[in-house]
């Protein structure tokens, strides 16, 4: 190949980056959000813009991130617009990254870009884009990650792909792309603890890449230390956050080490696990349910696409399918409300095994050799355009489920004209008196939170949620009624019906007559004298 081509390759890989890239983000901005949400939604939306501690396990890293996003793209809009972008920005690069890798993966730009949109187009990833979510950073984290990883196997032992860009090995380039692979993981580390399953895949990887590095103590403790550095500094921000330059929002108490640990650990969370040796055929409905719906007639393709990569790019197939298997496997022992944003690592995986896929399929039409894989340019010109034209094809036809269900998904993630929290939350201040108290539960307290501390609207309002009562020690319902109503009105928003009756034996309880809150009840005295 010549020098020439050789450096228009890497600019060309680029180019279709950045263009895939900046079409994730198009397709996210289309159906974004346009402000506050309920749930965690809302939370985060909370927790960002004033730096403050977000539920177990705290995500410091999207904290950091978040914040800072906050400020710069202050002239988007409020800070809850501009914490949804961060989400639309963040999907944009793991597309874009996913693309190169890909790229990498299979030997074929084109594929690449096609991978990188198939996975933007794929609905847990779109969906995430159109919101605030920490599962957007970790998608942009498990695609660095990933790509970090390959490059690094590349400079070690030479680039199946791209021979003549990249003849040989590299060992010095090698350790640094390491090194830098274990400071991504450590901040990822920070951002969602789904990170630790990328621990086994890993190590697997390092020693079928390089089994010798065991030798290299010096070297492996200094992958150690770009893992912790990270790990440990960006913590930093809820014991400080919580302690000495205390936010307006911090969830538990993490400036104690009982505090600090339990937000860590994600404790909260820990008896959600469900028995991993029963279940089974459910499970695996589930899951082959969850891969139809989300990847429609490539799904029976996913399993035939890793052989293929086990067999053209075994030590990719060894990462990237530990990493799926572990992923899935605790998925299913981990039945969380919105465990389909647990399945964003997988889709974007098995993206990069369709891509080689179709590269051998087009291989194999031509009756080219099938190890190692090969790049888009042959030769000689006409086999070189017979190639292009091929890839393209296959391109295509990876492409076009996604394309047919284009208007279906787009309204399945749409969240563009999604403005209820706004107008309940307008709805809910209006109606309250002055110095109100609404004991709320968690996914009606974080827009009210929003409100209150993000846009500083009624500050009178006291907003007491379970959370507020366990850290505070207010106690049960009854008695955080009790404790304010006699100075201050109350009002009450609870998750069903099962704690009225108990209230109901001291108080009276009324709606408050608003269209939309009709879930806040106002609490009164059981004579029918003034209301406090």
């Amino acid at each position: 190949m010549s020098g020439s081509i050789a450096r228009r390759r890497p600019n060309l890989a680029w180019v279709g980056a950045v263009g895939v890239g900046l079409v994730a983000l198009a397709l996210c901005l289309w159906r974004l959000m346009p402000g506050v949400g309920f749930w965690d939604t809302a939370e985060f939306q909370t927790v960002l813009p004033v730096m403050g501690t977000a539920h177990p396990t705290g995500y410091p890293s999207y904290v950091l991130i978040g914040w800072l996003a906050s400020v710069l793209l202050q002239p988007f809009g409020e800070p809850a617009l501009r914490i949804n972008i961060l989400s639309a920005i963040l999907v944009a690069v793991g597309a874009g990254v996913t693309a190169d890798l890909a790229r990498r993966v299979s030997g074929s730009l084109v594929l690449g870009i096609a991978a990188g949109i198939g996975t933007a187009l794929t609905p847990i990833v779109w969906a995430i884009g159109t919101h605030a979510d920490p599962h957007a950073l970790h998608f942009a984290f498990v695609a660095i990650i990933l790509w970090l990883l390959v490059r690094w196997e590349e400079a070690r032992r030479g680039s199946p792909v791209d021979p003549d860009v990249l003849p040989a090995a590299d060992p010095r380039h090698a350790d640094r792309l390491l090194l830098a692979t274990a400071a991504v993981v450590g901040l990822s580390l920070g951002n969602h603890s789904l990170t630790l399953l990328l621990g086994p895949p890993i190590l697997l990887f390092v020693l079928a890449v390089e089994p010798g590095i065991l030798q290299r103590r010096r070297f492996i403790a200094a992958c150690i230390a770009a893992f912790a550095i990270p790990t440990v500094l960006v913590r930093f921000e809820m014991i400080l956050r919580a302690g000495w330059f205390r936010a307006p929002f911090v969830y538990a108490n993490p400036s104690t080490w009982d505090g600090f640990w339990y937000v860590t650990s994600g404790q909260q969370f820990h008896d959600w696990f469900t028995n991993p040796l029963t279940g089974w055929p459910k499970r695996i409905a589930d899951l082959i349910s969850m891969a139809t719906g989300q990847l429609g007639p490539l799904a029976p393709l996913v399993l035939v696409a890793f052989a293929v990569t086990a067999v053209r790019r075994p030590r990719y197939a060894l990462l990237s399918g530990t990493l799926l298997a572990l992923t899935c496997f605790f998925n299913s022992v981990y039945p969380d409300g919105a465990i389909d944003r647990y399945y964003i690592g997988p889709a974007l995986i098995a993206w990069t095994w369709l891509a080689l896929f179709g590269a051998t399929a087009v291989d194999l039409v031509g009756g080219r050799e099938l190890l190692p894989t090969r790049g888009d340019w042959p030769g000689d010109p006409a086999g070189q355009a017979r190639r292009w034209l091929g890839l393209t094809v296959a391109a295509a036809l990876l492409l076009a489920p996604s394309m047919a269900a284009f208007s279906t998904r787009a309204q399945i993630v749409d969240q563009s004209g999604d403005q209820v929290a706004q107008r309940w939350t307008d709805e809910v201040l209006t109606a309250v008196e002055p110095n109100a108290v609404i004991v709320s539960w968690w996914s009606y307290s974080t827009p009210l939170w929003y409100a209150t501390i993000v846009d500083g609207r009624r500050p009178d309002v006291t907003i007491v949620d379970d959370r507020n009562r366990l850290d505070q020690n207010l106690g049960d319902l009854n008695q955080v009624i009790a404790r304010f109503f006699p100075t201050r009105p109350v009002y009450l928003i609870r998750n069903g019906t099962s704690e009225l009756s108990a209230v109901e034996q001291d108080y009276r309880i009324a709606p408050i007559g608003a269209p939309l809150a009709t879930n806040v009840l106002r609490v009164l005295p059981l004579t029918s004298g003034a209301s406090p």
